[in-house]
């Protein structure tokens, strides 16, 4: 069996974090584009993969992974070579972090990006109010340089990326703690390789 990595992929979309994490890992993988125009998403030979239709996902091994947090965590343990994921016994806060990503941030970021009316009980959100969940991470990010301390990781990947996109659709308005985390998130040469690679993408598409 094949150690490459399918990867499913449209670079407008959530894949882009998962073409970041594939680069920080450095193993081997296959682009399949999907075509959101033609519907490609939604087509039979995807919803075998996917069944949510939904972009990004990646196959290894035999196993389907979708879910970006999912498949963070899950290439930081396939490949520990990449060091990104703190050894077992070590993982409170990295876990803390990448799920804060998942549960909390993305859907916070969404509904300020529509503009959803506030709910009479923000208790009953994953996240509560939109501004706790950014002085929760600003707290977070102010003792630098990553959310681990010293130590970069996936959840680096994945927080990084939903707070860079925050702050190019102006959902965010980054403290000077998230822009000089951004600002490091940004120098990696693996997130600069993927947005070279995506931004190539696009133009092909």
């Amino acid at each position: 069996m094949s150690d490459e990595i399918v990867f499913y992929h449209n670079p407008q979309s959530r894949g882009r974090i998962i073409r970041w994490m594939l680069e920080e890992v450095g193993a081997p993988y296959e682009v399949r584009a999907i075509d959101f125009k033609a519907g490609a998403h939604k087509s039979p030979a995807y919803l075998a993969v996917n069944p949510m239709g939904k972009v990004p996902a990646i196959v290894h091994r035999g196993t389907v992974v979708t879910e970006c947090a999912a498949i963070c965590a899950y290439l930081a343990d396939a490949f520990p070579e990449a060091g990104l994921a703190p050894p077992p016994g070590e993982r409170g806060t990295y876990y803390r972090w990448l799920f804060f990503g998942a549960g909390t941030l993305e859907y916070a970021l969404v509904d300020k990006m529509f503009a959803r009316p506030p709910v009479e009980r923000p208790s009953a959100l994953g996240y509560g109010h939109f501004a706790d969940a950014l002085r929760t991470l600003d707290g977070a990010l102010e003792p630098g340089p990553w959310l681990d301390g010293g130590r970069f990781s996936a959840a680096d990947v994945y927080i990084g990326s939903q707070l860079g996109y925050g702050a190019t659709m102006k959902i965010v308005e980054p403290t000077p703690a998230m822009s000089a985390y951004l600002a490091r998130c940004q120098s990696r040469p693996a997130a600069a390789r993927a947005n070279a690679l995506d931004a190539v993408l696009m133009k092909a598409g």
